[in-house]
């Protein structure tokens, strides 16, 4: 049975599976210095049209607190929104690999960060006794599903230049987002003022690991030293970055990310058709957020339907994924219109 809760349920790619057992053959040297791994990174290079500094890690959590890490040191604040993932479901970790830095949250519509929410928080306060503000974190698609449009991510650069601020994006699902848009990944990332992408691949059909991809090079100093001491630089690299290269060679990482999109837009439209009820945020991604009446999250539990509350805003989240199939969606809503006609 698949399920909604969340689009890490699902399995390992047919292109990742292969490119992974492909890497499976003989001997090859270890911690990155090995054909897949260099192979995999020059693909990111194509793909975003500049010449970056890529880096494989074993998860997002490392990818994100790492990667500001890098940005900030010990005394400084990092700028996200209240509802970003580093703020709620990271157990610390940021402050914890950069032995310190404070995050400091703010709010916004549809979960998007604002030009005028930075602002509001660079400008609080400028004594010594409050962290200094260094870094923006930015999640697309947010954590509300929606994502953000260049101009939005050149205007949140341009106010984070004016005060010194560098620009992080928390890119789990950043195919969903480049998918969502119709645009070329490099337009969403450094061509719109962003330093430091964490681009997430277990959410597009990896088995495991995140690229953390440096548009500024020189913030990458010393980067792979963090990897090592954080066990976050794995021996046999090539089963981190084979999988990678399997969906970046003929375009699945962005045809699954499409996929996904397509199956939240399904789902949507029916909710609305069944209940009458509008979405709480755009679906401009693989998400979708509704608030149903109690007996219909409950009937839905108790015939085995899984899907999370804690981070939706009031209602329900539904996480399609790549492999999500358009018989589960429409499995889905015929319970949900059959329980809400009881209710």
């Amino acid at each position: 049975m698949q399920h909604f809760a969340s689009d890490n349920y699902a399995g390992i790619c047919p292109e990742a599976l292969t490119a992974l057992l492909a890497a499976n053959d003989g001997h090859v040297r270890s911690y990155g210095d090995d054909e897949w791994t260099l192979r995999a990174s020059d693909r990111l290079r194509e793909l975003f049209e500049t010449d970056c500094d890529v880096y494989f890690v074993f998860n997002g959590t490392a990818a994100n607190s790492l990667a500001l890490a890098s940005l900030c040191r010990s005394y400084h604040g990092v700028i996200c929104h209240e509802l970003a993932h580093v703020n709620t479901d990271e157990c610390g970790a940021p402050e914890f690999f950069s032995n310190g830095a404070k995050l400091l949250p703010a709010a916004g519509e549809q979960g998007k960060l604002t030009p005028a929410a930075i602002i509001e928080v660079v400008t609080r306060r400028g004594d010594i006794h409050y962290p200094k503000p260094k870094v923006v974190t930015l999640t697309q698609a947010t954590e509300a599903g929606t994502v953000y449009r260049p101009d939005e991510l050149r205007a949140i650069a341009d106010t984070a230049r004016e005060f010194g601020l560098r620009v992080h994006m928390d890119g789990a699902r950043f195919a969903n987002a480049v998918a969502g848009l119709g645009l070329r990944p490099a337009e969403l990332t450094w061509r719109a003022g962003v330093d430091v992408l964490c681009f997430g691949g277990t959410k597009m059909g990896l088995p495991v690991g995140e690229a953390v991809v440096f548009f500024d090079r020189s913030l990458a100093e010393d980067f792979a030293y963090r990897c090592k001491q954080a066990g976050q630089l794995a021996s046999k690299m090539r089963f981190l970055s084979a999988p990678w290269l399997g969906v970046l060679e003929d375009g699945a990482w962005l045809r699954h990310a499409t996929h996904a999109n397509a199956m939240a837009r399904r789902l949507a439209a029916g909710l609305a058709e069944a209940t009458g009820l509008p979405t709480l945020f755009p679906v401009d991604a693989n998400g979708v957020f509704v608030r149903l009446p109690s007996r219909v999250e409950e009937g839905l539990r108790a015939r085995g339907w899984l899907f999370y509350n804690f981070i939706a805003a009031g209602g329900a989240r539904f996480m399609c994924g790549w492999d999500t199939a358009t018989e589960t969606v429409d499995r889905l809503l015929a319970d949900i219109s059959q329980l809400s006609r009881e209710a």
